[in-house]
């Protein structure tokens, strides 16, 4: 029994930082609409901010005076990242938001690193909480306690601010309708800039307060921001109440399950998440989540049209250029361009459903991890042989997507996202964990081709011809009656049901489709490398290629192939600098502000532009 108390305990202790994270994120949520992905950077900044003026600032007033302190400085950090990165982008379409915050991310990664260094940093014992107290025979630190206790007091100074003040009023009155409360005279600015820095300031409390427990690193943000998600997602976007309960649930649940279900470590959270939202879509607390105002990826700004006599053109001296490559370039040339052509496989399997069907998926590495997985799982124990495996891995990341898309496919806007997610998180989790059949962190490895494509060339033609056919099969299907239907669902799903067009089943088939071509992605990556390993199903996979399509243009299918031969052919040139993150993010929060279109349509503007003013000078 008294190890039961002391763990429940824990749990509540760990809860505290969670909940203060948490509510800053649900915060923000509720009134600006943008799914800060930052916001883990926030709570690291806060951390390293607090153990700084800790180890300058003496006693009781110095440690209790720095948490304070770390989340007013975090919150003024807050307020400057909304006013330059995020206020330009309100009127954005979601998925430009959300990748303006994961610049964020990388920036404050390597600046974090140039001012603390790379060395973690311990946290110092809290003053006059040091020892520990037995409870039932067993040990409770003192501070775990004093966590405990203050908790309550936070939640009640929120609900007091929320409910008991005209900015609580106003805050509320934001998160029900923000149009509403522009119309009556309120400065929408400088409301969401207030909110943002209420958020930010207490994500850096729950840094600042958690360094007796846990000190400060580099990848803290990354390892909190998950959690914080999920606890936002069950409790309900928006909800301050339904943060801290699942906070509880969430910690407790991790303290209980390190020690009784120790292989459930990294899934158990998702599964409650996942759970949560196939009962109650919105969570426990939270309200129906609609659509960005201005769409999640944007209006078409053009017809759709199939390629004409120049498109044509020029895929056709694109396509005869890489079949002289092994005539022209080394070998390492054809590995490298190998590994562009697999990730524009990968890329525009996600611009299929992020553009086309309007579905912005946070876990679509699931599927090429997963045609990866089965074909590397057929041959190491069924003894498949090399073609049979390729054909299969494909069609079993297509089955998967079709059995995750039936529960994701009900949703909309970020919980559809947030679902994605789980169930990517999930199968990571599953291939980490099940050493005895996935061979977990040490991967498969010998997963090679057969003799006949053993040769580099041979493959490099073999995966030309398979990428080549992937992506103008998907092409096809966008300029089908599919492809029609599944943008008018995305335009107007009223109106589509309307015209007798069954818009779930539409985009369903569409979610299986692109999950069937990343997996055969995922195929051809596992017989170029010979070796398979969990990294390939991570979040930061799926995040690579968000980023990739938004890169080259998020309206068009070229766009995903073109910025995924941007990042995969600079990739080799970034990673020698030093601080490369901080290029990469400020080159993408670059690209949200200045040239929201991308590179394919920033050059097409450029083309069109050219074109009316030789137009006009023509007829003058």
């Amino acid at each position: 029994m008294g190890l039961f108390v002391a763990q429940l305990l824990t749990g509540l202790a760990n809860a505290a930082a969670l909940f203060l994270v948490a509510s800053g994120l649900s915060l923000i949520f509720g009134v600006t609409r943008i799914v800060n992905f930052a916001h883990g950077s926030l709570y690291m900044i806060g951390a390293y901010v607090g153990v700084t003026l800790m180890n300058v600032l003496p006693g009781h007033f110095g440690f209790w005076g720095s948490i304070v302190l770390a989340g007013l400085i975090t919150g003024l950090i807050g307020v400057v990242i909304e006013m330059c990165v995020l206020r330009p982008v309100y009127k954005a379409p979601e998925l430009f938001q959300l990748v303006a915050t994961f610049g964020v991310i990388l920036v404050i990664q390597d600046l974090a690193l140039m001012i603390w260094g790379a060395e973690d940093k311990l946290g110092p014992r809290a003053p006059g909480l040091k020892s520990v107290v037995r409870i039932l025979g067993e040990p409770v630190p003192q501070y775990d306690l004093a966590l405990i206790a203050i908790t309550p007091f936070i939640l009640f100074a929120l609900w007091w601010l929320i409910t008991k003040t005209r900015v609580g009023i106003l805050v509320r009155a934001a998160t029900q309708d923000r149009e509403m409360v522009g119309a009556l005279g309120v400065n929408q600015a400088w409301l969401f800039t207030g909110v943002f820095f209420l958020g930010s300031a207490l994500a850096g409390l729950g840094g600042a307060i958690q360094l007796p427990k846990g000190g400060a690193d580099l990848l803290m943000d990354l390892n909190i921001i998950s959690a914080v998600f999920v606890v936002v997602v069950i409790g309900g976007m928006g909800s301050i109440t339904g943060a801290f309960l699942a906070s509880v649930l969430i910690s407790v649940l991790n303290v209980f399950g390190v020690t009784y279900l120790p292989q459930s470590t990294l899934v158990l959270m998702y599964v409650v998440m996942a759970v949560v939202l196939l009962v109650r879509p919105y969570g426990l607390f939270g309200r129906e989540e609609k659509a960005g105002e201005h769409g999640q990826v944007g209006e078409p700004d053009r017809p759709i049209r199939p390629f004409g006599k120049m498109g044509m053109a020029l895929t056709s001296l694109l396509l005869l250029g890489l079949a002289l490559v092994p005539f022209l370039g080394s070998s390492f040339a054809q590995v490298l361009i190998v590994d562009i052509l697999i990730f524009c496989l990968f890329a525009a399997s996600l611009q299929f459903i992020l553009s086309t069907g309007g579905l912005v998926s946070f876990g679509h590495a699931l599927f090429y991890g997963g045609g990866a997985y089965a074909a590397a799982l057929l041959m190491s124990y069924a003894d498949t042989p090399m073609e049979v495996a390729f054909i299969l891995a494909p069609i079993s990341a297509g089955l998967l997507a079709l059995v995750v898309g039936w529960f994701c496919i009900r949703l909309s806007g970020v919980y559809f996202a947030m679902l994605t997610l789980a169930f990517s998180q999930l199968g990571w989790s599953l291939v980490f964990q099940w050493n005895e059949v996935t061979g977990g962190d040490d991967g498969l490895v010998n997963i090679w081709p057969s003799a006949w494509l053993s040769d580099t060339t041979t493959y490099y033609y073999f995966a030309l011809v398979f990428v080549t056919a992937g992506i103008l099969f998907l092409r096809h299907v966008i300029h089908a009656p599919f492809g029609y239907a599944l943008r008018a669902a995305r335009d107007s799903a009223r109106q589509a049901e309307a015209t007798g067009i069954d818009v779930r089943k539409v985009q369903w088939m569409s979610f299986a489709l692109a999950g069937a071509i990343a997996g055969l992605a995922g195929a051809l990556f596992v017989f170029s490398k010979g070796s398979i390993f969990p990294n390939e199903l991570q979040i930061s996979k799926s995040f690579d290629a968000l980023i990739v399509v938004f890169l080259g243009g998020v309206k068009t299918l070229s766009g995903g192939i073109v910025g995924a031969t941007f990042l995969e052919g600079a990739k080799d040139w970034l990673i020698r600098l030093e601080y490369w993150r901080l290029v990469l993010g400020l080159v993408i929060i670059f690209v949200v502000i200045i040239a929201p279109d991308g590179i394919v349509g920033t050059l097409r503007r450029l083309g069109e532009r050219l074109g009316l003013r030789r137009q006009e000078e023509f007829m003058r």
